[in-house]
């Protein structure tokens, strides 16, 4: 018997109805043929993997096969606990192992603040604009997203402040402020250290918690000296992953919480998973005690340096004036803002039929803003590449520009001459 689709509609959950398709996946199918080049993925470059020092270890991994081919804790195995904290306390936070929860990816904890924290219609504050993946964590669980608007230093603190005291006088409170403080997704900058300290000063004082995700902590182009803010706040939600310095296909993240709050992610985790992979954490911590992961991440954000300045010096060339871009010290992303009249989600196709991709703007907020801005990744292709691809890319802008220019005339016209025509008949 065949069931129509439409039928299934009255058995989902309310929530379903929350979820948005994420069009970074949309776009993987396009953006993977070979004749298009993509700068819509924030994919690490193959060839930043350590596959040969990873090679190294799976042997010693698969002779404890009683381990590691086997179920293990829903918190994650201890060892790799500890290598974590290790970790946490060079950059200055002293998390006991006890403290860190072991997750698939820091995707599956954003998933989990969701789980535990959000009810729906509940707001959520984050920067604007920010990462789509969060985005969407939280609005499948059907949150109300607050975006405080950014500038160069990150987001803004004056109204960070005045948005939570308006929704004091509303008598509302946020669950959270998410932010991505070191080379934010998607725009690349950071968070000043005069910022960082306004910030946890106002999660204080309207004691509102603060989540960070430091998934890109550890890809400074030069030594990142700045605290994080679980070091300033010592009662913040830390996330962060070795996807970006490791590898992403072993989806090993960690996040650490006060107590009372870790006892709450564990369970709901519990539930989702039962246990993080043992196997790729064990072949995980056999490379951390051979190998330095730091000198690794070094090596990353070289190479990530070398693409990155290639793109800003293509943008420079080729771009049009009118066009605006920051200037990352670390990451994997440039955020490109064009005129207001711009509308990049529509000009997506034309870029697609010139052969190069890109994620529009609006996708990184919950509002509908961000219309005329772009999410370039530098990462993942090389720098000849790079610089064909803004070529390309250039040319679109150009006949937009040129598309958007004689429509404007156009219509400031009719306008004009509908006002002289009014201007008459009051005469």
């Amino acid at each position: 018997m065949e069931i129509r689709l439409d039928v299934w509609e009255k058995f989902y959950a309310q929530r379903v109805r929350s979820i948005r398709p994420s069009i970074v996946r949309m776009l993987f199918a396009a953006a993977s043929r070979p004749d298009i080049i993509s700068f819509a993925g924030g994919m690490p470059h193959p060839r930043s993997f350590p596959v040969k020092e990873i090679a190294q270890v799976i042997k010693e991994v698969l002779d404890q096969a009683d381990i590691s081919l086997q179920y293990g804790p829903s918190e994650g195995l201890w060892e790799l606990r500890e290598e974590i904290s290790k970790l946490m306390k060079e950059r200055e936070m002293n998390v006991h192992p006890e403290e860190i929860l072991i997750t698939d990816g820091a995707q599956q904890g954003l998933d989990l603040l969701g789980k535990i924290f959000i009810n729906p219609g509940e707001a959520v504050v984050t920067e604007g604009p920010s990462y789509v993946g969060a985005l969407n964590a939280f609005l499948s669980y059907e949150a109300r997203i607050v975006s405080v608007p950014m500038d160069e230093e990150g987001i803004t603190s004056e109204l960070l402040d005045e948005a939570l005291t308006l929704m004091e006088k509303k008598k509302e409170k946020p669950k959270f402020i998410y932010l991505i403080p070191n080379y934010q997704n998607p725009t690349g900058l950071s968070l000043s250290l005069k910022r960082r300290k306004e910030i946890v000063e106002i999660a204080d004082k309207h004691q509102v918690p603060l989540v960070e995700d430091d998934a890109y902590g550890y890809l400074g182009f030069s030594p990142n000296t700045l605290p994080t803010l679980k070091k300033l706040k010592e009662d913040a939600i830390y996330l962060n992953t070795f996807s970006k310095i490791f590898s992403p296909g072993m989806r090993i993240g960690w996040l650490t919480a006060p107590k009372p709050v870790l006892e709450k992610f564990s369970k709901a985790k519990e539930a989702e998973n039962l246990c993080p992979s043992p196997f790729t954490q064990k072949v995980l911590v056999a490379y951390l005690k051979r190998f330095d992961i730091k000198n690794q991440a070094k090596k990353v954000a070289q190479m990530y340096q070398e693409r990155c300045q290639a793109m800003l010096e293509a943008l420079e060339e080729n771009f049009p004036s009118e066009a605006t871009w920051t200037k990352p010290e670390g990451g994997l992303f440039i955020w490109v803002t064009l005129p207001d009249y711009f509308d990049t989600t529509e000009m997506l196709a034309k870029a697609l039929e010139a052969k190069v991709a890109y994620i529009p703007g609006e996708a990184f907020y919950a509002d509908g803003r961000g219309k005329n801005s772009i999410r370039l990744n530098f990462s993942y292709s090389e720098v000849d590449v790079i610089w064909e691809g803004i070529k390309r890319l250039n040319k679109v802008v150009k006949e937009q520009f040129k598309i958007y220019k004689a429509f404007y005339k156009i219509n400031s016209s009719k306008k004009e001459k509908a006002r002289s025509k009014s201007l008459k008949e009051e005469k």
